[in-house]
């Protein structure tokens, strides 16, 4: 894939019982709930601003996220970066399966500005399979694998350094 935000990053997965990541950080990585409205308790305002939004072929995913999803002939990606009171708090990138794209789901392509959860946690069809979390660069990561109405979708996230997930509140 071109360059984009998750490009330089090589994240390094941790087996479930890491003991390295402090309580406080386990409480986000393992928020059940929408991100974004944890985010909104820490801030005034929660802005997305989309970086790529695009289908792209199975040779774009990287080897891991392929096996996360099932194949598919194209993928949606959608990376962004989200902003608590204007201040990057977090980088997401969303890979979608094209048959996860049918009826009302179908909208996931053109919410733009909206963040994901506000979208995904407004519907009753929504379930998790897994989180997974790991660490670059300093950094805490997570990837789900949601589903809606029982199809895939894999959300990775990056908590960047102003992130309140880093602040003992």
């Amino acid at each position: 894939m071109d360059e984009t935000l998750f490009t330089s990053y090589n994240i390094n997965w941790l087996s479930e019982d890491n003991e390295t990541v402090p309580a406080n950080i386990l409480d986000w990585l393992f928020e059940l709930g929408s991100m974004t409205k944890r985010f909104e308790r820490h801030s005034h305002k929660v802005t997305v601003v989309p970086y790529l939004e695009r289908y792209v072929s199975p040779e774009m995913l990287s080897a891991e996220e392929a096996q996360c999803l099932p194949k598919s002939h194209r993928y949606w990606v959608r990376e962004v970066v989200m902003y608590g009171d204007n201040i990057p708090w977090l980088l997401g990138k969303t890979i979608i399966p094209d048959e996860t794209l049918t009826d009302d789901d179908q909208q996931l392509v053109d919410i733009g500005r909206v963040p994901l959860g506000r979208y995904l946690f407004s519907r009753d069809n929504l379930t998790r399979d897994y989180i997974h979390i790991g660490s670059c660069e300093g950094r805490w990561v997570r990837r789900s694998r949601l589903r809606l109405s029982d199809k895939p979708l894999l959300l990775t996230e990056i908590f960047l350094p102003e992130s309140p997930a880093y602040k003992n509140l």
